[in-house]
């Protein structure tokens, strides 16, 4: 008997990935739940930070659930804790309030000076005008939430760092120090501001004018040996000029 010999490719038995892998049908009840779920938490942070402006930053769960309206099972239905829930009241804060003022002030087309004083304000003003946010967020950060807090840090000190580094390369001055020198001045910022709402000894515009002062004299000074250590470390230091000291 005569058998014929099929010129066709043979056909392999296994499947393309997209055959053997059917897409795999959401679930939509779980999408949906996902959904409110995440709709739920933003809900209830705003509702915490509102009862923090209201109450204070010492407030318990007992009030913040009051203040909301709701009971504290509701809270942990979408928080596994108080410390989720401070967390995530620390990062609304940052992402609604803090980062988006500070982006705007360095934004700003101005020079030097008034580019540093109104980063400098923008900060200042941002706790001084939500006090009570500002401390909880601050009080509650050893126990929940200190890698927002510090992640905050960061990404204002590397803003800090690309317009400093940028300025100082544009006017052809040594920039290896732009990171170090924006980690400096957010930290005593921070930390002057920190003391000050704590007591508040002076006004917001007397903390203004000194913080000014001391980080445009820094940056006069970086300025003056053209951002160069070794310029710097080759110079005398007096304290004062020497046409301030003669009579």
């Amino acid at each position: 008997m005569c058998h014929t010999v099929s010129s066709r490719p043979q056909t392999t038995s296994n499947p393309t990935s997209s055959e053997a892998a059917p897409p795999v049908k959401q679930d939509g009840r779980k999408r949906r739940w996902h959904e409110h779920k995440i709709a739920r938490r933003e809900e209830l942070v705003d509702g915490t930070i509102y009862a923090i402006r209201t109450r204070g930053h010492e407030i318990g769960m007992d009030e913040i659930a009051a203040e909301i309206g709701v009971s504290k099972t509701v809270l942990y239905r979408y928080f596994t804790d108080k410390s989720d829930l401070t967390t995530a009241t620390m990062l609304r804060y940052v992402e609604t309030v803090l980062a988006p003022r500070i982006y705007a002030a360095v934004a700003e087309d101005l020079d030097e000076y008034e580019l540093t004083r109104e980063a400098i304000t923008a900060y200042v003003e941002t706790v001084a005008d939500d006090p009570e946010v500002y401390l909880y967020v601050m009080s509650n950060s050893a126990s929940a939430g200190r890698d927002v807090v510090a992640d905050s840090e960061r990404m204002i000190a590397e803003l800090v760092a690309t317009v400093l580094g940028e300025r100082l390369r544009l006017l052809e001055m040594d920039s290896g120090g732009a990171v170090p020198w924006a980690y400096g001045i957010v930290g005593g910022i921070q930390l002057a501001t920190h003391w000050w709402i704590s007591n508040k000894s002076m006004t917001t515009e007397d903390l203004i004018d000194y913080l000014t002062m001391m980080i445009w004299g820094g940056m006069t000074g970086i300025a003056g040996v053209a951002g160069s250590p070794v310029r710097f470390k080759s110079q005398p230091h007096p304290l004062l000029p020497e046409s301030s000291t003669t009579p």
